[in-house]
């Protein structure tokens, strides 16, 4: 193959929370054998979709995807630049939640508008970005095409294209606009209740870090955020003790392992109880 899309992760919050080891495996590890793959088999180029959530993350799928995103950009930095021609290209494009995507607010809507409601928001203030499938499809495609020689490799070594997400907007206002388009009329006929947040979720998404200055492409609608990585060696090291505490089920380890990367990573604390280092997925 030319190129490879890696869009596979597990990407709902609550869910990883309740499996860490399964969150990190699939998402980092995962990632690493893709990206090794594209290595070992001369792929031109590999585009790993990411998420607002890797940015000062508040929960281990972002934290997860944040150490997917430092493997591919520390493997782009690490290109030699004798063996370009031939060596791999690794992409990172980050956006926030797709419409109507498998997991997303606007199914459970649509199916809690059929029961006759109760339509359920975790937080009156809670916003998200959002864009559609068509657009985040095309602006993906778009961005992999920056990094081909031939178009002026417009994407420097190790850069993440961030995608321009437009205005947040607010989850309940989404919810009252859904019910107003089905002819009825929010709080009359169907109900909104507030539920809470859930275990990792945060009010407000950031599609960048404050260390990586977004500078903008020829490409409207695709911005870059400048390298925030290690070394490549340093990285290995790191992800090497990580699968061994995934395949341990050691969760304080794997969790050493998130913070020695991502720093800022706010989320598990010792002693909750809400937590599993169960290796099995839990309904």
């Amino acid at each position: 193959p030319e190129i490879v899309f890696h869009a596979a992760a597990l990407k709902h919050v609550p869910l990883v929370e309740n499996n860490i080891l399964e969150g990190l495996a699939t998402n980092v590890l995962g990632t690493i054998n893709v990206a090794d793959a594209c290595l070992q088999n001369e792929v031109s180029l590999m585009v790993m979709i990411s998420t607002d959530k890797a940015v000062n993350p508040t929960n281990v799928m972002g934290a997860s995807k944040r150490l997917a995103e430092c493997y591919c950009q520390a493997n782009d930095l690490a290109r030699n630049a004798q063996e370009k021609a031939r060596a791999t290209r690794f992409i990172t494009v980050r956006f926030g939640n797709v419409l109507g995507s498998t997991g997303s607010v606007v199914p459970l809507f649509q199916r809690q508008l059929e029961q006759g409601g109760p339509i359920t928001v975790t937080d009156k203030r809670m916003t998200r970005y959002f864009m559609t499938i068509r657009e985040a499809v095309e602006l993906v495609l778009r961005a992999a095409t920056l990094s081909n020689s031939e178009s002026g490799d417009e994407v420097p070594l190790g850069n993440i294209c961030v995608l321009d997400m437009g205005e947040p907007v607010k989850i309940v206002d989404l919810a009252r606009q859904m019910i107003r388009l089905a002819g009825l009329e929010p709080e009359n006929d169907i109900q909104i209740d507030i539920v809470g947040i859930r275990p990792g979720e945060k009010l407000f998404e950031e599609i960048f870090h404050g260390s990586e200055p977004l500078v903008p492409t020829q490409s409207p609608g695709i911005l870059l955020a400048a390298p925030r990585t290690a070394d490549i060696t340093a990285i290995k090291a790191v992800m090497t003790r990580l699968k061994q505490a995934c395949d341990g089920f050691n969760l304080p380890d794997a969790l050493d392992a998130i913070r020695e990367l991502v720093p800022e990573f706010s989320g598990y604390t010792a002693g909750s109880d809400r937590q599993s280092d169960s290796p099995h997925f839990v309904d």
